[in-house]
This record gives structure tokens, sequence and C-alpha cells, in this order.
């Protein structure tokens, strides 16, 4: 594949990786955008769009040749992830990519309360097996997921009492990722904690969004049993209502909780606090 990028990217069509793949761009950097529809791919400059997705692996391993840094974005949340995860990971492997940047989450565990970290844990430990160098960015809850945790009455409701948590806006993880992508050997067999700049709960994170948003946002701390009944009408699959669930249990356990100087040392700034991510907001 003479001239292709060997930076590839991954979700650049998603949140993350869109910012991800605009902040290369911006720094001068030519990428391999890894998407399954190029009618979607951002159309950026030095950026080359590739068809593949994670449960491809004979098309992940095409598109992947001649790559040495890949970008791994989480895969959207579905029952077979882990699964889908491990074909990319295998196949990213058998194209001979050198080293693998992946979003992981904080607190990453095989036990972890929060039931999706446990798929995360599980997949850094297939990159470490792989023979890939990697770098592991844990990324804490988004700050930018907190305004829509609200329904429409106002009301955050989840068991999370009065734990608390560091979230991190999701521009900072960009920015990290990026100075890891740039210089990739710098970071080798480093993990990343990334978090905002200090631990919030529940029902200060809603006093905040008050302040910020307009809206008079409350937060209910709800009992395991009333979690799950407010849940049930969604229809969703048990692994999902259990996710979304133990979104706020794991806060309530405290494995969400303590600030990082991640951020700092990766961008030379501190990370957006949820005021400040508020305002950044309502100015864009």
């Amino acid at each position: 594949m003479p001239n292709a990028p060997e930076l590839a990217v991954t979700g650049s069509t998603g949140h993350l990786g869109g910012m991800v793949a605009r902040l290369l761009a911006s720094a001068g950097s030519e990428q391999r955008l890894l998407v399954r529809d190029t009618a979607r791919a951002p159309e950026l400059e030095g950026a080359t769009p590739f068809v593949t997705s994670y449960a491809e692996p004979g098309r992940a391993k095409a598109a992947l040749a001649g790559v040495t840094t890949l970008f791994m974005v989480s895969a959207a949340e579905a029952e077979d992830r882990l699964q889908q995860h491990y074909a990319f990971v295998d196949a990213a492997a058998e194209a001979g990519v050198r080293h693998v940047v992946y979003t992981s989450f904080f607190g990453a565990a095989p036990d972890s309360t929060f039931t999706l970290g446990r798929d995360h844990f599980a997949t850094e430990e297939r990159i470490k097996a792989s023979g890939m160098a990697y770098t592991f960015l844990r990324d804490n809850f988004y700050l930018d997921f907190l305004p829509l945790l609200a329904g429409d009455d106002g009301v955050i409701r989840g068991p999370a009492g009065d734990g608390v948590m560091a979230a991190v806006a999701r521009a900072d993880i960009a920015r990290s990722a990026v100075t890891v992508l740039r210089d990739p050997a710098l970071h080798e067999g480093k993990t990343y904690d990334l978090t905002g700049p200090e631990d919030i709960s529940l029902a200060r994170g809603a006093e905040l969004l008050t302040a910020g948003t307009g809206r008079t946002i409350t937060f209910h701390n709800e009992t395991l049993a009333e979690a799950y009944a407010s849940r049930a009408s969604y229809g969703a699959p048990p692994w999902q209502v259990d996710a979304w669930v133990s979104t706020y249990t794991a806060i309530a356990a405290g494995e969400l909780a303590g600030p990082t100087s991640a951020v700092h040392e990766l961008t030379g700034r501190e990370p957006l606090s949820l005021e400040q991510f508020l305002a950044e907001s309502h100015t864009l």
C-alpha cells in the first residue's frame, strides 16, 4: 500500500475519534481513518479513509497493512463487544502493527463494579499478550455525559449515593491521545489514568449543572431495586441494564474517585472542570 499513512485512527465518525482525527490533521499528521462507511469519514488534510470494522478481521488486516501505530477507540457497546475487540487486536498483530493506543476505562479490572470495565481489562490483556507495544488511556466517566443523565423532569436518578468521581472532558482525552500518537515511543508500556481536576458527587454535579445550564437539575439516589425497575421500560437486554445501573454503583463504590495529574503531564494544561466545560459548551 504505497504512500498510505502509518498512523491509523478508529472511531473518526464518532465524538472522541473525530476529535483526535481533527487535532492530528491540524498538527500536520497524516493518518488512515478506519471507518465502516467512507461517506461518513471526516474530510481532513492528510487523512485517507479505509473501510473496515472490528468484527471483520480479514478486512481489518488488509486495512492495517503497513500501519505502525494504531489508535483503537473501544467499540460501541454491544453484547459481543469483547469478541469484536479480540478479533481486531488479533488482526492488528497479524498485520504487523507495532503499537496500539487503546481507550480503556479508569480502574479497569476483572471485577470492576462497572460491568463494562471488565471488558476493557480483558481487551488490555489481549493487547499485552499480542506482542505489540501498547499505551492504555484509562478514561474516567465523561463530563460530556453528565448533562444527558437528567431526565425530562431534570432529575438524575441512580444508586450512586454520596460517591464521587473524577469525571473528565472528552476534549482532554482527545488532547492526551494526540500527544501519545505524535510520539508513541515515549509512551510504550504506559497506562494513563485520565481524569478531571476534582472529585464530584452527583448531588454536586446537579448543582453545577443547574448553575451552568439554566435547567433545574436535582439528584435522586435510587435503591438498586428502584434503579432496575425504572429502567425496565426501555426493553434493553439484561447486560445493558446491568451496565447502566453499574455506572452509578461504581461511583457509590468509590471506584471512579481520585483525580490524577496525567492530563496535565500529557498536554501541559489543566483538565477542564465541570464548570469550565459547561461554560465552554455554552460559548461554542
